[in-house]
């Protein structure tokens, strides 16, 4: 093995959208020497590969294939070393439980990184314990993990553990993300009260819980293990209080009846789905950042289809003069708080 510095370059190839460009850059590179390991992202269309010669001569094989490839990223890589555990984690959908896994794990000596994919519900470990002690801190958090499979670090595989830096502009944006939702928190709650809208009610919460995991990942920073646990502890115990005080909304206002303002509902409605859609394009611009930026996004796709999912409901107020569709719509995204809720909780 050649004992030359190894190097993880990761190329944007914005032409590379099918298997058959995929191989016409692994034949492209297949006579050089020095390349340890190549991997492919065609979602994101990205090529990366773990090597000892100068990122510039792989870049001179590439850009003759009219792909239009272009050097993102290159940095050092230590020897590879440890094991590479994968879990499966089937209600792993959210930055939440993202998380939840992270402060989960955080105490487990010989953790080098983690990595998650929602898409597949399975998150990567590099660690060089066992990986059974892993997976008893896994166990208790309900979701339902599970270990695929686990096996000496290899060439192949060991840029996987390699994690972009957080940075400053990272931070900044999180900051931003933060006070957005938590604006959109307050103002949703006290329209959703005054319009006597469960769904307002409900979809606020769903605001708070953003908020909730924009503020644990800047207060996580530098703190010890306990207080991160501390943290993500209060506001568990401030969302279930909440999606309790929703659920209750919603059986008062099925006993005693109730009046939804449709207009308001639409209203509001409306300005959480223009708040979420910002929210949306600026994490877009850096979700290829981490996993944690790319679950980001995800979370916050669902978040517009809920707030398009309370505007369907003022508008089926309005049209059936009924507060059914805005009780079923504060009821089920009530149930989704609180679930999140009670998973927090579980973290010890």
């Amino acid at each position: 093995m050649s004992t030359s510095p190894r190097t993880l370059s990761v190329f944007s190839v914005p032409k590379m959208d099918c298997p058959s460009e995929e191989n016409m850059i692994k034949m492209a590179l297949q006579g050089m020497g020095g390349i340890q390991s190549m991997s492919f992202d065609l979602a994101e269309r990205k090529f990366t590969a773990i090597h000892t010669l100068p990122a510039e001569q792989l870049l001179l094989r590439l850009q003759p294939l009219g792909l239009g490839a272009q050097l993102v990223q290159s940095s050092s890589v230590g020897p590879a070393t440890g094991l590479r555990s994968v879990f499966s984690v089937p209600k792993m959908d959210c930055p939440s439980e993202e998380n939840m896994i992270k402060m989960a794990l955080e105490e487990v000596p010989g953790v080098q990184s983690l990595s998650f994919d929602l898409a597949q519900r399975r998150m990567t470990a590099f660690h060089t314990g066992p990986a059974d002690d892993l997976l008893q801190r896994l166990l208790p958090l309900g979701l339902g993990s599970d270990l695929v499979e686990s096996g000496p670090v290899s060439e192949a595989n060991a840029h996987e553990a390699v994690e972009p830096a957080d940075s400053a502009a990272e931070a900044r944006l999180l900051k931003l993300l933060l006070s957005i939702n938590a604006i959109m928190f307050i103002a949703e709650i006290w329209v959703g009260f005054w319009a006597q809208s469960t769904g307002l009610i409900a979809d606020s919460l769903d605001m708070f819980a953003d908020a909730a995991v924009y503020g644990l990942s800047l207060y996580a920073v530098g703190r010890s293990a306990a207080l991160k646990v501390r943290a993500a502890h209060m506001a568990g115990w401030m969302q279930l209080a909440l999606a309790l005080l929703a659920m209750g909304e919603v059986v008062r206002r099925f006993i005693y009846g109730s009046e939804p303002v449709s207009e308001l509902m639409m209203g509001m409605g409306l300005v959480a789905l223009v708040a979420n859609a910002a929210c949306l394009v600026l994490i877009a611009k850096r979700r290829d950042a981490g996993a944690h930026m790319k679950a980001s996004y995800i979370f916050s796709s669902n978040d517009v289809i809920a707030n398009a999912g309370v505007i369907l409901a003022g508008g089926l107020v309005a049209l059936t003069g009924s507060a059914y569709p805005d009780l079923v719509i504060g009821l089920i995204v009530g149930l989704v708080v609180l679930n999140g809720a009670r998973r927090i909780l579980q973290l010890k």
